[in-house]
């Protein structure tokens, strides 16, 4: 399975806002996208609840995981999304 290791770039990290916008993004990408802090338990990157339980601050490292058609086009488009300032946008 491929993967992406990312660093936040987000000032507030994984609030809100950079959590919906992942979300909305993993889960239109039609295939299964899981997020997880180095180490620890993968999540749905689809939910944006879940997402925000990771408590991933600006600067920390998650690991993108995804499975399928398309799966590092995919991480690579979500790998970028998540290391902008999704708080300036």
């Amino acid at each position: 399975m491929p993967e992406r290791t990312v660093a936040i770039g987000s000032r507030q990290g994984l609030h809100a806002r950079p959590a919906t916008l992942l979300a909305q993004a993993a889960g239109s990408a039609g295939v299964p996208v899981t997020i997880a802090k180095p180490g620890g338990a993968p999540v749905d990157a689809a939910s944006m609840l879940l997402v925000m339980t990771l408590t991933a601050a600006q600067g920390d490292e998650v690991v993108l995981a995804a499975d399928g058609p398309d799966a590092d086009r995919v991480l690579d488009e979500l790998a970028e999304l998540l290391a902008r300032d999704l708080d300036d946008e």
